[in-house]
C-alpha cells in the first residue's frame, strides 16, 4: 500500500512556489513583450544596417545561457549596489531574455504583412500610425500568436533557473521537500502535474484564438 509523509502543509508550500513561478513569468512576459514590440517595430522600420546595435544587444541575450545571465545579472546589481531583491533581479533578466526573442517574433509578424496591403492603406490617406494600428497590428498578431504562446510557456519553464538566486519557486520548493522527505519520484510527479495544470490553459487559449482567427 502506498504511503507518503507529504502533508497538506507541504502541498501548500508547493502551491506558494507555483504562485511565485506565475508571478515571475507574468512580470517577465509582460515587460518582455512590451520591449519586444518596441524593438521589433524599430528593427522593421530602421532596416538591417541602422538596427545593428539593437540586433547585437539582443543577440547577446539569445546566445548566452539563461543561467549565466541570471548569475551575471545578480553579480552586476550587487557590484552597482542597487540592492535588488532576488525577485526583482530575476524579473529584469528574464524580461530582457524574453524581449530578445519577442523582438524577432514581432519583426517576423510585421514582415509577414504584404507590402501591397500597406501601400494600399497609405494610398487611402492613412498615416503611419493608423496603418500600424488598424492594418499591421491585427494581421501581425495572428501570425505571431503561436510563437508568442510558445515563448510564454518556455519562459515559464525557464523561470525554474531563478532558484540559483535563492528564489523559492515551484522547482526549488519541490527540491526542498525532496531533501526533507526523501520521496523524489512522488514529489517531482506532483511538481510536473502543477506545471502542466499551469501551462495547459495557456496553450489551449492560444489554440482557441488561432483557430477562431483562421475562420474569420
Amino acid at each position: 500500500m502506498f504511503d507518503t509523509a507529504l502533508t497538506l502543509a507541504d502541498l501548500g508550500f508547493l502551491a506558494q512556489g507555483a504562485v511565485m513561478t506565475l508571478a515571475v513569468t507574468a512580470v517577465s512576459v509582460l515587460a518582455g513583450t512590451i520591449l519586444g514590440v518596441v524593438f521589433g517595430v524599430l528593427r522593421n522600420q530602421l532596416g538591417t544596417y541602422w538596427s545593428l546595435p539593437i540586433t547585437f544587444l539582443l543577440d547577446i541575450f539569445r546566445s548566452v545561457p539563461l543561467l549565466i545571465q541570471l548569475v551575471l545579472g545578480n553579480a552586476l546589481q550587487s557590484i552597482m549596489k542597487l540592492g535588488w531583491a532576488p525577485f526583482t533581479t530575476s524579473c529584469v533578466v528574464l524580461s530582457l531574455y524574453t524581449a530578445a526573442y519577442c523582438t524577432e517574433i514581432v519583426r517576423g509578424g510585421i514582415s509577414a504583412v504584404p507590402a501591397t496591403t500597406r501601400r494600399a492603406a497609405r494610398s487611402l490617406g492613412m498615416t503611419w500610425w493608423q496603418d500600424m494600428r488598424y492594418i499591421v497590428a491585427p494581421l501581425a498578431t495572428r501570425v505571431s500568436l503561436p510563437a508568442w504562446i510558445g515563448l510564454t510557456l518556455g519562459v515559464m519553464k525557464d523561470s525554474a533557473l531563478v532558484l540559483w538566486l535563492g528564489l523559492i519557486e515551484l522547482l526549488r520548493a519541490s527540491q526542498i521537500l525532496v531533501t526533507r522527505l526523501q520521496e523524489p519520484l512522488f514529489i517531482l510527479l506532483i511538481c510536473g502535474a502543477i506545471y502542466f495544470i499551469i501551462s495547459f490553459p495557456i496553450a489551449r487559449l492560444g489554440g482557441y484564438l488561432e483557430k477562431r482567427w483562421s475562420n474569420d
